[in-house]
């Protein structure tokens, strides 16, 4: 066993959970990969065996399919190994929300949301029990800029960044040693634009990041204990701004009355 433990990394077969895997594997975590395609994850997990010699395991699931969500919840928390869960898996959008195949909707949430709700809560309750571990999920800038994406995929994502936000919250109050971290990449080269009929051609490459830079970032707010780590934000005192405006709204938000402006005159 790894003396950092184990990490499990959904979505790794490719893009962004494949890289966790690669750079969570070199700094010393045994790995549980988790993704649709096995035979990825079994060449991934070979390679990885081969270049530094850690532990992989793999675990094929779809996590649309609510018995495979089970199974890897189940491992979760029953595998005492297990010291960070990267809640990674995700769909993105095929276009707008409007007119748009709605079974698709109903799979994306089943993904980016029910999935990375069970998956966080079983982890978060198996770390606290034992008094340590990592969550770390990840959501997308669009949590923060609503209006510029497609409806649904950017509900899933803001439900992913209030989840970490309010589980921390709930943990700390409760005195238990958990750590979370929400991760919000921007525009990112993976293959998630390509499933869905979209290409980086089409857009400006000053917003794109690579996938490594993105991770490596996203590791190092961890290091440095970041709750919520957004790789190319260049001042964090902007999103500081936006979460003390944010505070100032709790007095006023549950009173006993309404607001003046409803009142009739």
């Amino acid at each position: 066993m790894s003396t950092k433990g184990t990490a499990l990394v959904t979505g790794a077969s490719s893009g962004i959970g494949a890289t966790y895997a690669d750079r969570l594997a070199r700094r010393g975590y045994d790995l549980i990969l988790v993704a649709r395609n096995q035979d990825r994850l079994e060449e991934a997990a070979a390679r990885l065996r081969a270049e530094t010699g850690v532990k992989v395991d793999v675990l094929p699931a779809d996590l649309s399919v609510q018995a495979d969500v089970e199974t890897v919840e189940r491992r979760l928390r029953a595998d005492a190994a297990i010291t960070l869960l990267v809640n990674n898996a995700g769909l993105g959008p095929k276009g707008g929300s409007l007119d748009s195949d709605i079974a698709y909707q109903d799979t994306m949430i089943a993904v980016n949301v029910t999935a990375v709700n069970r998956l966080a809560i079983a982890a978060t309750d198996a770390f606290a029990a034992k008094g340590a571990g990592t969550v770390v999920n990840v959501a997308s800038v669009v949590a923060l800029i609503p209006e510029m994406f497609s409806a649904t995929y950017v509900g899933t994502k803001a439900f992913v960044l209030a989840l970490t936000q309010s589980l921390q919250a709930e943990t700390a109050k409760a005195g238990k040693a958990v750590k979370f971290q929400a991760v919000l990449p921007g525009l990112t080269r993976t293959e998630i634009f390509e499933r869905v009929g979209r290409s980086f051609d089409d857009m400006d490459p000053n917003m794109v990041m690579e996938v490594g830079e993105m991770v490596e970032a996203a590791l190092a707010g961890l290091d440095q204990g970041e709750l919520v780590t957004i790789p190319s934000l260049p001042n964090p005192a902007e999103f500081d701004a936006l979460n003390q405006a944010r505070y100032a709204l709790g007095p006023n938000l549950s009173r006993n009355h309404a607001a003046d402006r409803y009142k009739a005159g």
